[in-house]
């Protein structure tokens, strides 16, 4: 008996102590070098995508845009941070980047150019561990890969690079 409450007790302890982190918890730099605290986000849903701008998906730039435009604000933002990992389709250093998605009057926040293959930041090792997150595990496998944030800061799903940010299933998210 004494040992059967011990382990209860220990089980119940560890089980409340196993709590995840959530976006809120992590920072990384803009494509300006400021840095943004995503607990700056708290109480709005979050789009997080890698991006590229020579990849066949690179349109998507545009769609996110409109994205932004019809649901961005106070309840929704969208964190886009440039990547070469994939194609090697983002070469351009931070600035070139900026200017380039300028043609796409990109204003949501764009992030410093990052790796996610060879050292990935924080915020994407959170975003693809279970471990981490509690939710879902998520290999980034290509450009435009996008992981959908509540309001909490919990990763809730993600939806493929092929998919577009003008979906049914992100807008039906974006309006729950």
């Amino acid at each position: 008996m004494r040992n059967y409450i011990f382990f209860v007790l220990f089980f119940c302890t560890t089980t409340v102590l196993a709590q995840y982190k959530t976006l809120h918890d992590f920072s990384a730099r803009t494509i300006e070098g400021d840095t943004l605290h995503f607990s700056s986000l708290a109480g709005k849903k979050v789009l997080v995508v890698n991006t590229a701008s020579e990849c066949m998906l690179t349109p998507q730039y545009k769609k996110l845009q409109e994205l932004y435009e019809e649901y961005g604000g106070d309840d929704f933002e969208i964190v886009a941070f440039p990547c070469n990992d994939f194609g090697k389709q983002e070469p351009g250093d931070n600035k070139t980047i900026k200017e380039f998605c300028a043609q796409y009057e990109v204003s949501f926040t764009l992030m410093e150019k990052i790796s996610i293959k060879e050292n990935p930041p924080p915020v994407y090792r959170w975003l693809t561990n279970s471990e981490e997150n509690g939710t879902l595990d998520a290999k980034v496998w290509w450009n435009f890969q996008k992981f959908m944030v509540d309001e909490e800061g919990n990763v809730v799903d993600f939806l493929g690079p092929a998919t577009s940010p003008l979906s049914n299933k992100l807008k039906d998210w974006l309006k729950e």
